[in-house]
């Protein structure tokens, strides 16, 4: 039970400062499941995120669910997901609460402009982190920039190449994991 109690405030946490959706909110996943408890690996964190993205719902939430699966079953899920949707409800209600109160606030509007590069920069320490870990293999800024992993790469390149030219999520994924398959059994 403390256990659950535990995920439930570190996903509350998370989904307090997880501003600009369910990408800006995976290098806060991570800091809470992979660095500060070690709940999960990074390649565990990596498959969870993969998961969560080709599955129906938000991401974050997504994540949030299957990290608690992962974690401590079935009630750790419920309190992940709770921790995690219970900041944006109350949020929500309030900020809802104020606009139909007080009208146009240009505070409000400011407030949120400003929380757009900030967002822009959770979303690259997660692109970062992922980046390593599909090239080199590694969780953080490599040492040896040459031991890379040249199947990574291809799959990169050609997954870039895909995005580029609006091939569908499930589709890219899909394809990529194949792709992923055949090249680690040559």
């Amino acid at each position: 039970m403390e256990i659950c109690l535990l995920l439930y405030w570190e996903f509350c946490k998370i989904g307090l400062f997880c501003i600009g959706g369910g990408y800006a909110s995976m290098p806060w996943i991570q800091a809470a499941v992979v660095d500060n408890y070690h709940w999960l690996t990074m390649s565990e964190f990596i498959d969870i995120f993969t998961i969560s993205q080709m599955t129906p719902g938000p991401i974050g939430i997504n994540a949030a669910t299957f990290a608690g699966t992962k974690i401590a079953g079935l009630p750790g899920s419920i309190a992940a997901t709770l921790g995690f949707v219970t900041p944006s409800l109350i949020l929500c209600l309030g900020v809802t609460w104020l606009l139909k109160k007080y009208g146009d606030i240009s505070a409000i509007k400011g407030t949120l402009n400003g929380l757009r590069p900030a967002v822009v920069a959770l979303m690259l320490v997660a692109g970062l982190s992922f980046l390593y870990l599909s090239i080199w293999n590694v969780e953080t800024l490599p040492e040896d920039f040459g031991a890379f992993d040249l199947k990574g790469i291809i799959i990169l390149v050609l997954a870039f190449i895909a995005v580029r030219r609006k091939m569908g999520v499930i589709n890219l994924l899909a394809a990529s994991g194949i792709l992923g398959l055949v090249l680690g059994l040559l």
